[in-house]
């Protein structure tokens, strides 16, 4: 099975996160680079939060085989690009960042990304998938260091691996059972896209289609086609029957499913890889597995993304940038950082790895990533996000009816594409 998960990354159907990407907050100081040039440094490398360790002994290997000095600072890797829109211009920012794969696109449009010099043979070492993530019309802007998607985190002690339900509409009906005095079943966000779509792409839905070459049509969206309107409706009965509390809707639905989970009160949540620690620090005896079948027989789906690590095209040091951005995601390094943060990585000989396959979250991660599609990197993604996500809380809150909340999010993000493009 994880064979078949290495095969489809390399037939194009995937790669992993979250917002895509997983979420977290940014608790790092705005660290820059003004002495660059005054010798301090000769790079500054902006890693993700809490996952600077994981190439601790790369780093210093590269400083001694090329006499340079790295500083490395850790950032929310999905707020990157943004400070990098600031801080690049000012001569402050990062050399070498790690962003979501879907924010290439963007990033390249904003002439933030420089092209790399990338041969084939490097290029090989890595999934399909994870690799398209980085090109943009031919030219390549970065190397895939990750991959993720989501999983099923259940609590061991509320309920036992042979107890576990197969199929959503079983976690309803045991949800159902348990949810009383605060505690609860199953918790989703599915009032967001990134995590309703795992229910929508079942029944049919989708966020764009593809052109004949395998590329997205933005002209072409599926999030209020019949089956899109089904799923809204299936995910509607979890929140009217009273199993999704009202906390875990809006802006801090993720801190509080979150809590819930890590304070006992939640059997099981659909979360992603980033989670692994934080719920293991907050000593949950947790397991992890696929995520469950849907009541029509297809199996859920889930988002998948790539993290990468990309050079700025303000870098003062582009040159020596690149090569370090080749060398951290070499098979070698990847496999190191894996063993420290536990992010699989996406590198094709990997798949093959015992060490890395041994881990649970790490096959889990695989198993279900034969049931997902790759986050859509163009530009017209960040039209998106914003009016679905508006219009799945307005049917969570049930303010609105699923077909008239999705049509009207479908309208606004097409108008919003078309006056983009004017």
């Amino acid at each position: 099975m994880i064979k078949r998960f290495y095969a489809l990354v390399v037939c194009g159907a995937l790669v992993v996160s979250m917002v895509g990407c997983g979420p977290s907050s940014d608790t790092s100081d705005s660290s820059s680079n003004k002495n660059k040039g005054n010798g301090e440094y000769d790079l500054l490398v902006w890693e993700d939060q809490d996952k600077s360790k994981g190439i601790e002994e790369a780093v210093k290997k590269f400083e001694e085989e090329k006499g340079v000095k790295i500083k490395v600072v850790e950032k929310t890797y999905a707020n990157q690009i943004e400070d990098l829109r600031l801080d690049g211009p000012a001569g402050t920012g990062a050399d070498v960042i790690t962003i979501p794969g879907d924010q290439v696109g963007t990033a390249v449009t904003s002439g933030l990304l420089k092209e790399l010099d990338i041969d084939d043979s490097t290029k090989e070492i890595y999934t399909d998938s994870a690799m398209e993530s980085q090109i943009i019309d031919g030219k390549v802007y970065g190397l895939p260091k990750a991959v993720e998607t989501q999983i099923l985190y259940y609590n061991k002690d509320l309920i036992k691996d042979e107890e576990l339900p197969q199929t959503t509409d079983e976690w309803l009906e045991y949800s159902k059972k348990v949810t009383k005095d605060g505690n609860y079943g199953l918790l989703a966000l599915w009032d967001q896209i990134y995590y309703a779509q795992g229910v929508m792409s079942g029944y049919g839905g989708y966020i764009f289609g593809k052109n004949s070459e395998g590329s997205f049509n933005a002209g072409d969206i599926g999030l209020n086609n019949d089956g899109a309107v089904e799923a809204a409706q299936y995910i509607e009965q979890f929140y009217k029957s009273g199993v999704f509390p009202k906390g875990i809707i809006g802006e801090q639905g993720i801190s509080t499913l979150d809590s819930l989970f890590t304070e006992g009160k939640a059997a099981a949540v659909i979360s992603g890889p980033w989670n692994i620690d934080p719920y293991k620090s907050a000593g949950i005896n947790y397991g992890v597995k696929e995520l469950p079948m849907l009541p029509n027989g297809e199996h859920m789906g889930s988002l998948i993304g790539v993290k990468s690590y990309n050079v700025s095209s303000y870098s003062k040091n582009p040159e020596l940038a690149e090569e370090l951005v080749e060398f951290l995601a070499n098979e070698e390094n990847s496999k190191a950082r894996f063993e420290v943060t536990q992010e699989v990585p996406a590198v094709k000989t990997l798949a093959e790895d015992e060490s890395i396959m041994a881990s649970e979250s790490a096959k889990a991660v695989a198993e279900q990533s034969q049931y997902a599609e790759l986050t859509p990197g163009i530009t017209e993604m960040n039209s998106v996000w914003e009016p679905i996500d508006s219009a799945l809380q307005t049917i969570a809150t049930g303010k609105s009816a699923p077909k008239s909340a999705l049509d009207t999010a479908v309208t606004t993000i097409k108008n919003t594409i078309a006056a983009i493009k004017k």
